[in-house]
């Protein structure tokens, strides 16, 4: 059961424009932390979220979960100073963990042929088209309407992704064509596009969980470690080792900044290679010419040297 404070906060957020699933993640975050604290808020001190990054430690959570605490929780106290005129000090403003950098990983060709190859159901093989070919993220596949796609021009409109932007994305031919398959066979009339297709929900939209979990099935099936957000990835690094500007993957994928964009950089080696040996080939090209010369002017000044050698020798 939430706090007082934390339904004000609720409400701030939500008037702020907040996701519904930004919104959620808080809320879950917050309480788990609330229900630790053994003091009121007023006299939380560094010291006490200390202790409690060392209980998440404890708990098996990431660093990566542990800084998302941390960082929702910074932003709760912000508020209770800023706007709710709490006489506190935040104690989460100089402390953070050392996050690991791993490099996005991506599906090779043959291993995204393979998993399409397994994947013949209508709604599931449109829904991860939509992830591979658009760049699309498993919660605006969930949240697709119909009115957001116009098939003339091969578009999506997507509404209030992630950081509440919107963008447009293009349909490859495979994509758009798997969706006309899906959309033929359909037979719901919600809102959304994809829903469940069995059981006593058949038919309510179905959620990011069941996505994912449809995922899971042909990861299982297929033997590869795939999941939503690597289709993503392996459509980012495509496109680079296509030649692909960066700028232009960064508006595909909705990244806020071109830096997010930038990590694909280092996984698209087929594109390194081929910068590699053009540059490399143009160097060469510069400095062969120069290296012959040298040469060429070491075999004079060797021979002049012999003739004189000869000159001076006693008769």
């Amino acid at each position: 059961m939430e706090t007082t404070e934390l339904t004000r906060y609720r409400r701030a957020l939500k008037r702020k424009n907040y996701s519904a699933h930004t919104l959620k993640s808080y809320m879950n975050i917050l309480d788990q932390f609330m229900r630790w604290l053994t003091i009121p808020l007023c006299e939380v001190t560094r010291k006490q979220v200390e202790v409690y990054v060392d209980h998440l430690l404890r708990k098996r959570r990431t660093a990566k979960t542990i800084t998302c605490h941390l960082q929702t929780i910074r932003l709760f106290f912000d508020y209770l100073v800023n706007e709710e005129g709490r006489s506190m000090v935040n104690p989460v403003s100089r402390i953070s963990l050392r996050l690991p950098k791993p490099l996005p990983r991506h599906l090779r060709d043959d291993q995204a042929k393979k998993l399409l190859t397994l994947i013949t159901d209508p709604r599931d093989r449109a829904m991860f088209l939509l992830m591979l070919r658009c760049g699309l993220r498993v919660q605006e596949v969930a949240d697709l309407t119909g009115d957001a796609i116009d098939f003339g021009r091969r578009q999506i409109f997507v509404s209030h992704g992630k950081g509440a932007k919107d963008r447009v994305v293009y349909m490859s031919e495979d994509a758009r064509s798997a969706l006309l398959a899906y959309l033929e066979k359909r037979s719901s009339k919600a809102k959304r596009l994809f829903g469940v297709q069995k059981g006593p929900m058949r038919g309510t939209p179905l959620s990011v969980r069941g996505i994912q979990k449809r995922m899971e099935s042909y990861a299982r099936k297929s033997g590869l470690n795939v999941s939503c957000h690597r289709l993503r990835h392996t459509m980012a690094t495509q496109l680079l080792n296509a030649d692909a500007d960066l700028a232009s993957i960064q508006d595909l994928l909705g990244h806020g900044q071109i830096t997010t964009t930038q990590r694909y950089c280092r996984v698209a080696n087929l594109k390194v290679q081929r910068d590699y040996y053009k540059a490399m080939k143009v160097v060469m090209q510069r400095t062969q010419p120069q290296e012959e010369e040298d040469e060429e002017g070491e075999n004079v000044d060797s021979h002049r040297e012999a003739q004189r050698e000869v000159l001076m020798r006693p008769a």
